[in-house]
C-alpha cells in the first residue's frame, strides 16, 4: 500500500474534492483484498449490514424509485464488523494518516465501509452527495474507494464536479432515476465540465464526502467490484440521522453526542499518538 501522499496529491485534492492514486496496491495486496471481501460477502449470507434484516440487493426506503436503484448497485456495509481480514484493511492506521492528511483533522475514525459491486448492465449510479447520509455533519469527511476490479468508461467508473464540495451543503438528492436531479440543488455546477476517473484493478481514489459525484452504467456482460470506506474526523457528533446506527444504539443518543463508540467507530490513527 502507498502509505504517504506528496504535497501535490493533497493540493489536487484540497482543490477538487477528489483524488486518484494509482496502483495504491501491490499485486499481492490487490490478491487479499479481493479474496477478503469475496470471503467476508460470502460469510453474510445476503445480509446488507450487521443489525439489519435488509438483503444486499434490497432497497432499504431511504431511496426513491426502489426497483431502479436496486439495479444500480449491491451494496454490503461494515464488513470489518463481521470478517477479520477486512477489518484489518479498513482499521489500518497508515491508512488513517492518509485520510488524516488529505482532511486536515488530527484523529481519523471509521464511520463505515461498504463493497459496491455493479453487475453486468446495471444502471448508473445518479450525482449526489455522501456525508447527508451519515449520522454526522462534518464538511471533511470522506471516503476511500479501491477498485477490486478494473472500473473503465464502459463498466461504470466514478466521475466528479471538480471543486463542487467548496460550495455544496447537506441538501442531497439522493441516488434516484435522474441523472440531473442534483442540479435542481446546486444550479451553479450544470454548465461544469465532469470528470471520469477510470482506475486499475489495485488503485484508488479518494473522494470528500460533499464532492459531487456519481458513476456510469455497466454496458459490459462482467463486474465492476469496489471495495470502499468512508471514515470521519475523532470529535464528531450525532445529528438525529439513523444511517448505519441501530435502534438501540440511535435510543442512547440524542443530538450532539459524541459519537466516540470505539466497538462502532473505531478511533484508527491520532496524530497525538
Amino acid at each position: 500500500m502507498k502509505t504517504e501522499l506528496t504535497k501535490q496529491q493533497i493540493l489536487f485534492y484540497q482543490q477538487n474534492g477528489f483524488l486518484l492514486v494509482e496502483d495504491f496496491l501491490t499485486k499481492d495486496e490487490l490478491e487479499f483484498w479481493r479474496e477478503a471481501v469475496t470471503e467476508a460477502i460470502k460469510e453474510r449470507n445476503g445480509q446488507k449490514m450487521p443489525g439489519s434484516n435488509t438483503k444486499m440487493n434490497e432497497d432499504d426506503g431511504i431511496n426513491k424509485d426502489a426497483d431502479y436503484y436496486t439495479k444500480v448497485f449491491d451494496q454490503m456495509l461494515n464488513l470489518w464488523q463481521t470478517n477479520d481480514k477486512v477489518k484489518q484493511l479498513m482499521l489500518n492506521e497508515n491508512l488513517g494518516k492518509i485520510i488524516a492528511d488529505l482532511a486536515g483533522w488530527e484523529g481519523t475514525r471509521i464511520w463505515h465501509d461498504q463493497a459496491l459491486i455493479k453487475r453486468p448492465w446495471a444502471n448508473p449510479t445518479s450525482w449526489h452527495l455522501d456525508t447527508p447520509f451519515w449520522s454526522f455533519s462534518d464538511r471533511r469527511a470522506l471516503s476511500i474507494w479501491v477498485a477490486l476490479d478494473d472500473a473503465t468508461l464502459e463498466n461504470g467508473c466514478l466521475y466528479f464536479i471538480p471543486g463542487s464540495y467548496h460550495t455544496t451543503t447537506f441538501d442531497n438528492p439522493g441516488i434516484g432515476k435522474n441523472m440531473d436531479a442534483i442540479f435542481d440543488f446546486y444550479p451553479q455546477f450544470i454548465q461544469t465540465t465532469s470528470q471520469s476517473v477510470p482506475m486499475k484493478a489495485g488503485s484508488c481514489s479518494f473522494h470528500n464526502g460533499l464532492t459531487i459525484h456519481g458513476a456510469g452504467a455497466n454496458m459490459t456482460n462482467g463486474f465492476r467490484r469496489a471495495m470502499t470506506c468512508a471514515y470521519m474526523p475523532d470529535g464528531a457528533t450525532f445529528n438525529g440521522i439513523k444511517n448505519i446506527l441501530t435502534d438501540e444504539q440511535v435510543a442512547k443518543l440524542k443530538i450532539g453526542d459524541l459519537l466516540n463508540d470505539d466497538h462502532q467507530n473505531p478511533l484508527i490513527y491520532s496524530k497525538s499518538k
